[in-house]
């Protein structure tokens, strides 16, 4: 499973996390789905699985060469590296671009998502009775979740470190958006708004040499929540992968039929038609810490085929499956 990688591969794999950790933070879009369809997957699974406790030896014993080796170091690196670079740089021109231009994003990412689940299914082989209900399993999950009405915001850190393990789902678990675990959790801004904004305007007071920022409640506030929520997710990475890991192995099929449904069903979030409802209470909705208001869920509608916005939508739907037949096409090829 470990290999050695050239210096083009290691872009590569570098971008590929970019990718991923775009996609983690867009609620309704799975970072699972990317690694699937990317093709590091499976490694991932098989990399955090090895963060154990012979891993633990090999690191407090100084041996960290061996440590390095041993837990696929660079494949982690590159990965997760690309994930969290994605958060202070393409994240934020999807935050753009959802605000700007909404529909033709969740447009291009309902493409990318039909195109995904035909680069999953294509090689999937005969549908027996087992893997046909395992995948209205996870079609039935995936629609479920979808309809969900969400929690209040709660800055508790037990809870946070909760959310950490529940949202970073959606890098172990194709289909399932960690992001949108989170809006349903009531923490989404919170944690992946609020907090990622602080640390980055705290690293770059730190750099100018502005160490008053360290003293600030609020800032300190925020650091130790996004810090918390770091841990949960790192601890819920290995310990799902594990588990993630064992199912695999002995149920490959039935897992992978599981996580096509979950794909499936996660087209009910991303559908682009749709508009937001926001939680009310006596007439005034209801907001969090920050002032934001809360969502409830999306209101979803048919388009209207006699506008041109539509055919405009229907075009980046397309695109979005084009991407994912292109990215097919190449790896037929390159075998």
């Amino acid at each position: 499973m470990i290999q050695e990688r050239t210096y083009s591969q290691r872009l590569i794999l570098f971008l590929k996390g970019l990718a991923m950790g775009a996609a983690n933070k867009v609620p309704g879009v799975s970072g699972g789905t990317v690694s699937f369809v990317f093709g590091f997957y499976e490694e991932m699974i098989y990399s955090f699985r090895k963060i154990n406790f012979k891993a633990f030896k090999l690191f407090f014993n100084g041996r960290f060469i061996s440590f390095y080796r041993y837990v696929n170091g660079q494949f982690l690196l590159l990965i997760l590296g690309g994930s969290i670079f994605s958060y202070f740089t393409i994240s934020l021109l999807l935050d753009y671009l959802l605000i700007n231009y909404e529909l033709y994003v969740w447009s291009w990412f309902f493409g990318m998502i039909i195109g995904s689940i035909y680069y999953i299914g294509k090689d999937f082989g005969d549908w027996n009775l087992e893997k046909s209900i395992s995948l209205i399993v996870g079609v039935s999950i995936g629609l479920g979740i979808s309809f969900l009405t969400p929690a209040k915001e709660n800055d508790n850190l037990w809870f946070v470190f909760v959310c950490g393990i529940i949202g970073v789902s959606g890098m172990t678990l194709p289909g399932l958006s960690g992001s949108f675990i989170l809006i349903l959790l009531g923490n989404y801004v919170l944690l992946l708004v609020d907090s990622v904004n602080v640390l980055f305007n705290v690293i770059m007071s730190l750099l100018e040499g502005d160490f008053k920022v360290l003293s600030d409640p609020i800032k300190v506030r925020y650091l130790k929540i996004i810090t918390v929520f770091t841990a949960g997710s790192a601890f819920g990475l290995v310990s799902v992968s594990h588990i993630l890991g064992y199912v695999l192995k002995r149920w490959h099929q039935i897992v992978n039929a599981i996580i096509i449904g979950f794909i499936t069903g996660s087209l009910g979030v991303v559908w682009p038609w749709k508009t937001i409802i926001y939680l009310q209470e006596k007439g005034n909705y209801l907001i969090d810490s920050k002032g934001n208001k809360i969502v409830e869920n999306y209101e979803r509608f048919v388009p209207n085929f006699l506008i041109f916005e539509t055919w405009f939508a229907i075009f980046y739907i397309v695109l979005g499956v084009l991407l994912i037949l292109s990215i097919d096409f190449y790896g037929r090829k390159k075998k």
